[in-house]
């Protein structure tokens, strides 16, 4: 420590603690009266404690309480390992009745030593005696207590006496408090940090480990005897188990390894941690007492209990007693055949704690299982000792669970917990679902669930909020959250509102995330009202969280949607497919969890949680697929609707809606949407009709009502249930399966509360057959197309033939035609961005500008707008017709989109924008190769050129045009003639004349151009080449998965816009203002879809049903099965050798029992008088206890007869 820090230390430590000094000298009879019985030399002794002479010579035994004295410690600061890299480690020598609190804030306090608390503390004791520690044993301690340390977290803390396990210090590399009896150190005084140095030393001490972080020297007086530490010890682990860690009690567990029979006498460690319900954990197989305790506990565990007092001991009690001390004993000399002190122990065996509490110690066979299950026989020690601690007051499992929690042992939960013994109530278990979920214990969060916690009860707003808030601190969600929380701070005037993470936050992230497929979450519950404007919710917001939010109280309406998106935007996956499976509306929950995830992969840096992000993303995809997929094989009219129902729970958004925002190519490329696409493009009419029908039909009306083009039949069902209006007015709701179609893109709301079937009114099959074939989709779209060809064509004539001067001699009447029917078509547009249900202006034009084509269409009109207005001036008119020149191109490509329809070139269009963005990447190569060889090439050709027309041409154009040869060999090799009149005369070359060649670096020239030709021709295009390959390799691979999802916008399209094409559009146009503004007449449709929820909840079980039995059939399920099989039988095998010696004994026992029954028989049948005919038979081998319990009669009886 540094200096300010120890003299701050050294002024109070030896104030509070104390060291213990030998105040009486107590002789040791065997050392020739010159040791004291506490160790230590007459000479070592003060003057105090050797001249009280009659003290001495009647004292018979030495105690440190009475036969010691406490003065200030002077030895305590920091230790330095000599050689060692390691910090330095804390030490402090202290007496044995020093207070534990006082120790546990020294150990703890971040202003002494700073060791954080623990989660889990394991008391190690025993390894004294002379014999190696086993090699599986330090296994057990090296792996099984580092597992143990990172299941708790890493505050673990391992108490243990340095002379007990000598190789432990290496194993375990976590933090630790060592306690130790007085040891020698150099350095008294803990000022500096003292210098340790590792020698060879006797077995019965041990060195000090630099891989501890802090010693106690427990100090009781006495120097090199053992057990000083034992009340201490007793104390501080008693005193640490009643601490809290977080939101349980701190356990406290005590490990045996090997072990001296000192340690069963009376006021030992383990008979003073058995009183304070300390549990123990016995590892057999480690020698010594660990291995006497196994055996007796388990051979003798179903002996009778012993009283623990004399009184009242009934005659019939004294024989069990007796017999099993004998047992014990018999026992005893077998593990320690060497010690002379065998009654009194067996004594404190059988009548002390020991037995009694025998439900508190665990014996652990450690040499047979791996040292990967000691974190689960710790957890299980613990809670099978809560067992018995059991009391009236609250349940007395809770600290339990928690630790299991913290652990993520739902195995041992399941086992021990929720096995039926315990009945738990929602109290119990709420604070550990609270731990579940915040720490990602999903297997914990199902296990509650299943166990009766109330989701509905548990999840409130407020604790919703709780669950924002402890998002980790570098996590991409903890920063989304921050920002827009930071924007709401920065514009609130008042002081109070809220700081922390609202729903407001949540809500604003969802919107960046979700865009505008849906409406905002949560902005009922906030009270607050969605508008375009940011900063008007922002202060909104900013008023409704000021103080104490009432919302926080109520529960979450929806919780599991509500968890669903807490754990997708935490990218947390087994979470979040747990709560997709509870949650409802499975189809639409994975396409928004797969929205979510893939446009967080776009915002995160990090590579690896970006692919993470996009597995899980094409996981929920898959998961939509396959259970839409069981959805249309079971019903198809019902799948039809569950792709166009608006969900409350998703902000109003449909299963299509989000598909398209998500991507979800792989979900468009199902046969029921298709079906439901190729339903609503060809609208009432089948959809194998041919093209070449609809178009005579298109130029002669009246062959619809022939047999030419066939109608499908009328569905009545579907009409009760479903409808769908259109925007040409009410001639087009028609009672044709078209106009009650189930696909509606804005219309259709869902309200559970009210059930209003729609009938669309009967009509005349004149109206209704004009009807199903004129407002079909792919009519519309033929006119559409036939009639943006005349466009084309017409703009391209007014262009070349009939463009007149600005006025007042122009514009002509062909002019004012094409003017008007643009004007159509900028009213189409604003109708596709105004008209779109019940959405802000900032969303419907946020939605409409992300299509390419839309964006297109924007270029083209204000490109129009712009050359229309300036070719009415004189000045500019020739830059106007400029720009319409140039816009007929942009309204020529835009001609591209109707290939989109088609089956083979629709994906072609798709790897023309690929290939596009390809462009640009080689563009830049070859620009950088292209300015590089240009300007070197000027300079070396011409030695002077200021003129900046020539300079563009020669160092830009021209090297662009080596590329496809056209190469001015006379101008660039001064060998050929060049007829071009030049000059070298300065003064002209800066008037414009052209200057003449340089013939000092020509040869410089040849050899640049040859480079530059062999980069660019045959390098940088091969690349471009090898580019577009793979780009149309792999569209073409997946093209029909691209073209059934690149089609869908255009159907979307089509099928909202009016049938007739521009410009006639303008009267569709004018109807729909005048119903939609004029009238006030809504274009909602309120359907009932409560049973359709339902029957899509049974479809996903269904489905989870049939692909648990498909995984459970694999074959790496059969070879877990019969993994765990084959484990059972090799455990049991090894339990039967067990089995195997005993029934040996047994039929050892058996004849013994025999024989001497038929020789007390053959003695009675002589009578008295007569001597046996033959000694009673001997005793063979050793028998179990389970079959020797009538020995000692027949022994006796034995004895009476001979």
């Amino acid at each position: 420590m540094n200096d300010t820090g120890a003299k701050e230390e050294g002024s109070w430590i030896p104030k509070t603690i104390k060291k213990r000094v030998c105040s009486t000298f107590v002789e040791d009879s065997d050392s020739s009266s010159e040791l004291c019985q506490c160790g230590a030399a007459r000479d070592d002794h003060a003057s105090v404690a050797v001249g009280d002479y009659f003290s001495t010579a009647i004292l018979k035994h030495w105690e440190s309480a009475e036969h010691s004295s406490e003065q200030p410690t002077d030895a305590f600061g920091e230790v330095q390992f000599a050689g060692a890299s390691k910090r330095h480690s804390h030490f402090l020598r202290l007496s044995w009745s020093t207070e534990p609190s006082v120790v546990y804030n020294i150990l703890t306090a971040q202003s002494i030593w700073g060791l954080p608390r623990p989660n889990l503390v394991v008391s190690v004791v025993g390894g004294e005696s002379r014999t190696q520690v086993k090699t599986w044993v330090r296994e057990v301690l090296r792996q099984g207590l580092v597992k143990a340390s990172q299941s708790t977290g890493k505050n673990f803390t391992h108490l243990s006496l340095c002379i007990a396990v000598k190789d432990s210090g290496d194993a375990v590399i976590v933090n630790k408090a060592v306690s130790h009896s007085r040891h020698q150190d150099g350095s008294s005084i803990g000022s500096f940090p003292a210098k340790y140095y590792v020698q060879n030393i006797s077995r019965d001490s041990c060195y000090l480990d630099n891989n501890y972080q802090a010693f106690l020297l427990v100090d009781d007086g006495s120097v090199g005897r053992r057990g000083g530490e034992t009340d201490f010890r007793a104390r501080l682990e008693e005193y640490i188990s009643q601490q809290r860690s977080g939101s349980i009690d701190i356990p406290v567990l005590c490990m045996l390894i090997s072990g001296e029979a000192d340690m069963l006498k009376v006021q030992s460690l383990m008979d003073l941690s058995l009183k304070n319900f300390i549990p123990w954990l016995v590892v057999a197989g480690s020698g010594g007492l660990a291995d006497f305790l196994s055996d007796v506990l388990e051979n003798l565990s179903s002996a009778p209990a012993v009283p623990s007092s004399g009184e009242g001991n009934s005659e019939a009690l004294k024989a069990p007693n007796v017999d099993l001390k004998d047992r014990v004993a018999e026992r005893f000399k077998k593990h320690f055949p060497s010690e002379t002190e065998t009654d009194k122990l067996v004594e404190q065996v059988s009548a002390l704690s020991i037995y009694q509490n025998r439900h508190l110690i665990t014996v652990y066979h450690g040499e047979h299982e791996s040292p990967n299950d000691f974190d689960t026989v710790l957890l299980k020690t613990l809670v099978g000792a809560s067992k018995q601690q059991s009391s009236a007051e609250a349940n007395p499992y809770t600290d339990e669970l928690k630790l299991a929690v913290t652990w993520n042992r739902v195995d041992i939960a399941k086992t021990e917990l929720f096995n039926g013994d315990i009945q738990w109530k929602y109290e119990d278990l709420e604070d550990s679902m609270t731990d579940a979920l915040i720490n990602d214990k999903p297997q914990f969060v199902r296990l509650f669930i299943e166990n009766g916690l109330n989701i509905l009860e548990y999840l409130s707003y407020g604790r919703l909020e709780t669950l924002y808030r402890s998002v980790p601190d570098g996590s991409l969600l903890y920063q989304l959250l921050q920002r827009c929380l930071a924007e709401r701070l920065a514009i609130v005037e008042q002081q109070n509102s809220s700081s922390k993470v609202t729903l407001f936050e949540v809500s604003e992230v969802l919107e960046q995330l979700m865009g505008d497929v849906c409406q905002p979450f949560y902005y009922k519950a906030l009270g607050l009202q969605f508008t375009s404007s940011k900063r008007t919710s922002l202060k909104r917001a900013s008023k409704v969280l000021r103080g104490r939010c009432i919302y926080q109280d109520l529960p979450c309406p929806h919780p599991w949607p509500s968890l669903f998106l807490w754990a997708v935007l935490q990218n947390r996956s087994e979470m979040a497919l747990y709560f997709w499976e509870m949650a409802g509306e499975p189809v639409l929950s994975a396409l928004g969890g797969c929205k979510i995830l893939r446009d967080l992969s776009k915002l995160d840096e990090e590579t690896e949680t970006k692919l993470s992000m996009k597995e899980l993303a094409q996981k929920f995809e898959n998961l939509a697929h396959d259970i839409f997929s069981s959805c249309y094989r079971s019903n198809e009219h019902r799948s039809f609707t569950l792709l166009i129902r608006k969900s409350p729970v998703w902000g109003h958004s449909t299963c299509l809606q989000m598909g398209v925002s998500a991507d979800a190519r792989l979900f468009f490329s199902n046969d029921g949407v298709q079906s439901l696409l190729s339903q609503i493009w060809w609208g009432d009419m089948k959809s194998k009709t041919e093209v070449w029908k609809l178009l005579l039909t298109f130029f002669c009306p009246i062959l619809c009502y022939t047999d030419l083009i066939s109608f499908r039949k009328q569905d009545n069902q579907l009409e009760e249930e479903e409808g769908i209006p259109n925007e040409d007015g009410p001639d087009q709701d028609t009672n044709s399966l078209y106009g009650t179609t189930v696909f509606s893109f804005a219309d259709i709301k869902h309200q559970t509360s009210v059930c209003v079937p729609y009938r669309p009114p009967q009509r005349p099959f004149i109206v209704s057959r004009w009807c199903q074939f004129w407002f079909a989709p792919v009519t519309s779209f033929l006119g559409n197309v036939l009639m943006y060809f005349l466009f084309l064509l017409f703009f391209a004539y007014v262009l070349l033939a009939d463009f007149k001067p600005p006025p007042p001699s122009g514009p002509g009447a062909a002019e004012c035609v094409l003017y008007f029917w643009v004007f159509t078509l900028v009213c189409e547009e604003i109708r596709q961005t105004i008209f779109l249900g019940t959405m802000t202006w900032r969303q419907r034009f946020r939605l409409y500008i992300k299509d390419v084509w839309n964006k297109c269409d924007l270029a083209a009109i204000s490109l129009f707008i712009l050359g229309l207005i300036c070719r009415m001036f004189h000045l500019s008119h020739e830059f106007g017709r400029d720009m319409l020149c140039l816009d007929y191109m942009v309204f020529t490509l835009r001609l591209i989109h109707i290939f989109a329809i088609h089956k083979q070139l629709g994906p072609k269009i798709i790897i023309v924008g690929k290939m596009i963005k390809d462009i640009f990447f080689f563009l830049f190569f070859l620009g950088v190769w292209l300015m590089a060889y240009g300007v070197a090439n000027q300079a070396l050709i011409y030695a002077y050129d200021p003129n900046p027309n020539r300079i563009f041409r020669r160092v830009f154009y021209r090297p662009y045009l080596h590329i496809f040869g056209q190469i001015p060999v006379e101008e660039m090799d001064v060998g050929k003639d060049w007829d071009v009149p030049c000059t070298h005369n300065v003064t002209l070359i800066e008037s414009g004349e052209e200057p003449c060649r340089s013939h000092e670096s020509n040869w410089l020239v040849v050899i640049l151009l040859v480079v530059y030709l062999l980069v660019t021709n045959i390098l940088l295009i091969n690349l471009l080449i090898a580019m577009f390959s793979y780009t149309f390799s792999k569209v073409q691979e997946h093209s029909d998965t691209y073209w059934k999802f690149q089609r869908y916008n255009l159907i979307v399209e089509y099928h909202s816009r009016p049938s007739l094409a521009p410009p006639f559009i303008i009267l569709s146009h004018i109807n729909l203002f005048i119903k939609r503004v004029i009238r006030k007449v809504p274009s909602v449709k309120i359907h009932h879809f409560g049973q359709l929820s339902t029957w899509e909840t049974i479809q996903k079980e269904d489905f989870l049903t049939a692909r648990i039995k498909i995984q459970k059939s694999s074959d790496s399920e059969r070879l877990k099965r019969m993994s765990a099989k084959v484990d059972g039988v090799l455990k049991h095998l090894s339990e039967s050798r067990d089995f195997e010696h005993r029934l040996r004994s047994l039929e050892n026992q058996m004849d013994y029992c025999s024989s001497a029954l038929s020789w007390v028989v053959d003695t009675l049948a002589q009578g008295s008088t007569f001597k046996p005919p033959r000694p009673p038979p001997a005793s063979r081998g050793t028998y179990d206890y389970k079959t020797t319990c009538n020995i000692p009669i027949l022994l006796s009886i034995q004895t009476q007869l001979s």
